[in-house]
C-alpha cells in the first residue's frame, strides 16, 4: 500500500468507494466486496466490505476466491496473444485453417413457418472476429432462433462447473458429455451464425472456441497453457477452474436477487467448482482473486512486462485492448447484453478489442474515464479495467448474478476517477 497523495490521488476522496458499495451491501443488494485501486504501479486502495457467505456469516476477505466468469475472457486473450507473437497463426486467418469444422457455416436469415432460413455464409469467420465477438456465433441466452436452438442443443453444456449440484439451481441436462473443447467445437459448427461474420457484434462462445485454437496450435490443454505461460510465472496461485478442498473456506458464496434481498445461488461447500469442469471454459470458467487478478491487468497496463518478465510484446498488448470495430458498432450489441444482464441503458462511446471492451468516447459512456480504457466482467458482478492515460487499474470483486442488477461497476469507476487530484 501506498499513499495516494503520492500518485496523485486523495485519501479523502478514496473513501467514497468504501461508502458507496457500504451502501449496497447496507441496502441488501449486493453480499459484499473486495475493491483495489492501483496507480503508477503503487496500490492506494485495497479494502473489504460485507460478507463471503451470508448463512456462516463470513467477512469478505482480501483473499477470497470468486467466480470471475466471463472475466476469463481476457486471460484467454492475452494467451491467444502469446501464441499469435510466435507466428501459429495470423488473426486475418480463417479459423476453419486450424479447426476444419468450421469451414462451411450457414447462416440464419430469419424464420418462415416456424421453420429457420438459412443462407451459406459469405466469409469465413476470423481468428480477429472470434475475439472480438464479430464472428456470428451465439450463446443460449441471447433472444432468437440461434439461441434457442443453442438451447435445444444444449450447446453449453460442460463449459464451467455447474452450481450447487442437486440445488435448486441445478438442472440435469439430457445430452451426453462432450469428451473434450474440439468434440465440442464440432458440435458447435453444425448450428448456423446469427449473421455474416464481420457484420454484426454479437456475443458469444467465441472465446471457448479460442480455448480449442491454443490447445490445437500449442500442443497442451487450454489449462495447461494458462497454467504454464501466465498463472504460474505470473505468482497467480489461486487462478484456475476449480477451487482445491483446502481453499474451499475462502471461497465466497454466489448470490441471486430477489425483490428485496438475495437468495443462494451457489453454496461453496456443494459447488460443482470443487471438482474439474467437463470442458475448460475460456469464456467463463475461472475463479481468481482480486491479489491475482491485479498481477495479470499490471501486467497489460506495463505493456506486457510484470516484474522483470515479459510475457507480451509493448504492441502486441497496445493491439489487444485497441478498438478492433471498423464499421461495425459495438454500443448496440452491448446495450442488447447489458440490458439481458440488467441494465437499463443505452451503451455509447464503446469499442471492442481482444476479448475485452475499449472506451472510443469517454463523454458518451457517462462517466469520466480515460479514452483507451480496456475492461471486461463476469456474470456474477465482477469487473477490472486497466488505464494507461492515468496508469491505473481498478477492480471490484462482488458474487451477485446477474451482474448489471445493480451497477457495481459504473459506481465503482466514478467512486475511483473522482478521487484523482493530479
Amino acid at each position: 500500500m501506498s499513499r495516494p497523495e503520492d500518485v496523485g490521488v486523495s485519501t479523502e476522496r478514496l473513501n467514497r468507494i468504501g461508502e458507496t458499495m457500504r451502501k449496497l451491501i447496507d441496502e441488501k443488494k449486493i453480499p459484499g466486496t473486495v475493491t483495489l485501486v492501483a496507480k503508477k504501479g503503487k496500490i492506494v486502495h485495497f479494502e473489504t466490505n460485507g460478507m463471503r457467505d451470508i448463512e456462516k456469516k463470513l467477512p469478505m476477505e482480501k483473499d477470497t476466491i470468486f467466480r470471475i466468469y466471463s472475466q476469463s475472457k481476457p486471460i484467454t486473450g492475452a494467451a491467444l496473444m502469446m501464441l499469435f507473437e510466435e507466428g501459429k497463426f495470423l488473426m486475418t486467418d480463417p479459423v476453419s485453417k486450424y479447426l476444419p469444422e468450421f469451414s462451411d457455416m450457414q447462416v440464419c436469415i430469419g424464420e418462415e413457418n416456424g421453420k429457420m432460413k438459412t443462407e451459406a455464409a459469405s466469409s469465413p469467420i476470423t481468428i480477429q472476429q472470434l475475439a472480438s465477438h464479430t464472428s456470428g456465433l451465439s450463446y443460449s441466452f441471447v433472444p432468437g432462433p440461434v439461441g434457442a436452438m443453442y438451447i435445444a442443443e444444449e450447446m453449453e453444456r460442460g463449459l464451467g462447473n455447474v452450481p450447487s449440484a442437486g440445488g435448486e439451481f441445478f438442472t440435469e441436462g439430457t445430452k451426453p458429455p462432450f469428451g473434450n473443447l474440439r468434440e465440442w467445437t464440432k458440435a458447435l459448427a453444425e448450428l448456423p451464425l446469427v449473421a455474416q461474420p464481420g457484420t454484426v457484434w454479437n456475443y458469444s462462445v467465441g472465446m471457448d472456441v479460442l480455448g480449442a485454437l491454443i490447445e490445437e496450435v500449442s500442443g497442451m490443454t487450454f489449462g495447461e497453457f494458462l497454467e504454464e505461460r501466465i498463472f504460474s510465472p505470473l505468482g497467480m496461485e489461486d487462478t484456475g477452474f476449480i477451487v482445491p478442498e483446502e481453499k474451499l473456506n475462502r471461497f465466497a458464496a454466489n448470490y441471486s436477487p430477489t425483490p428485496d434481498n438475495m437468495m443462494l445461488m451457489d453454496d461453496p461447500e456443494k459447488s460443482g467448482y470443487r471438482t474439474p469442469p467437463q470442458l475448460e471454459s475460456g469464456g467463463g470458467g475461472l475463479v481468481s482473486t482480486v491479489g491475482d487478478y491485479l498481477k495479470f491487468a499490471q501486467m497489460l497496463l506495463n505493456r506486457g512486462e510484470y516484474q522483470g518478465k515479459r510475457y507480451l510484446g509493448k504492441k502486441t498488448v497496445k493491439f489487444m485492448t485497441a478498438n478492433h470495430m471498423g464499421s461495425v458498432s459495438a454500443d448496440e450489441g452491448l446495450t442488447n447484453l447489458f440490458n439481458m444482464l440488467g441494465s437499463g441503458y443505452k451503451v455509447q462511446g464503446m469499442g471492442f478489442g481482444v476479448t475485452g471492451s475499449v472506451v472510443v468516447n469517454p463523454a458518451l459512456t457517462g462517466l469520466p474515464v480515460s479514452k483507451g480504457v480496456y475492461s471486461w466482467g463476469g456474470a456474477a458482478s465482477t469487473h477490472f479495467w486497466i488505464d494507461n492515460k492515468e496508469d491505473l487499474i481498478g477492480i471490484v470483486h462482488t458474487q451477485l448474478l446477474p451482474d448489471g442488477t445493480y451497477p457495481v461497476r459504473e459506481l465503482m469507476q466514478l467512486a475511483t476517477y473522482q478521487a484523482i487530484i493530479d
